[in-house]
């Protein structure tokens, strides 16, 4: 087995979430990224961060993902590298990390 070889099956084992066993206390995907839009919302309100005019939200339709951006829709199936467990989301990192602005 090669380094490469090696670094496939660490990462396929990553993907497939089979590295560290899932804790139930941990939620699930749908509820971190809950928490995290409405830790952005807060922080937005306070006038920490930027509001996004713009937000991106994928969805799973038919077996296909979906992005909505304000009122357009496009599959953006051809964008994903890899498969994902079913208890997993695709999200933007955009949408997941925020920039704190300076006062």
């Amino acid at each position: 087995m090669t380094a490469q070889d090696l670094k496939n099956s660490i990462r396929q084992m990553t993907v497939q979430g089979k590295l560290v066993p899932q804790q139930v206390s941990d939620g699930t995907a749908v509820e971190l990224l809950k928490k995290i839009a409405a830790e952005r919302t807060r922080l937005a309100q306070e006038g920490n961060i930027k509001t996004d005019k713009n937000p991106s939200v994928i969805d799973r339709c038919n077996g296909s993902f979906y992005e909505k951006k304000g009122k357009v829709e496009q599959c953006i199936d051809d964008e994903l590298p890899f498969d994902i467990p079913g208890n997993w989301e695709w999200v933007r990192l955009r949408n997941i990390l925020y920039e704190l602005q300076k006062k």
